[in-house]
């Protein structure tokens, strides 16, 4: 019987925890677009640029689009977030994570997943841009495969009230 209910409250508390990670991705990911109609306006990006962000933690969904790998570069950019070399300044984006609700864990964790993805991600001779896509496919893929992404109807209503 203890058993039992020991296995419960794991699993209540694991359930709570990536529902509580599914917030947290979901207040990042608003927080870190903000500044895209300034970067789409400054780089005339096209309205698909757009349509990948708004789809971006969908399940399924394929970007291919590199105007929205630089996309994420500019707002990285804008957000102080990225080194002279224009990689991952790990310090400012583990403040950036924290400061939008992850604890000390999961922002470090977070970091350690995109700079994992850096580096597993083969450099694109001069294109920065398709670089950056690269890495946001396999952050992407390892916060679904931790069940971190937020539902699609969280996102949406949060787009909706902002507007």
């Amino acid at each position: 019987m203890m058993s039992v209910k020991l296995a419960l409250v794991v699993a209540a508390w694991l359930f709570i925890r990536v529902d509580a990670s599914q917030d947290v991705i979901k207040n990042l990911s608003m927080n870190f677009a903000k500044p895209l109609e300034d970067c789409k306006k400054e780089m005339d990006l096209p309205d698909s640029v757009t349509t990948d962000f708004y789809n971006f933690w969908k399940e399924g969904y394929e970007f291919t689009n590199r105007q929205t790998g630089c996309a994420i570069l500019c707002l990285s950019s804008k957000l102080e977030l990225l080194d002279q070399e224009l990689k991952l300044h790990h310090g400012k984006a583990q403040e950036f994570a924290k400061k939008h609700g992850a604890d000390d864990a999961m922002a470090k964790q977070l970091v350690d997943l995109i700079h994992g993805c850096a580096q597993s991600t083969p450099e694109v001779v001069d294109d920065p841009c398709m670089k950056t896509l690269n890495v946001a496919k396999c952050f992407k893929a390892k916060i679904h495969e931790l069940n971190w992404a937020p539902s699609m109807d969280l996102v949406v209503g949060e787009v909706l009230a902002e507007v």
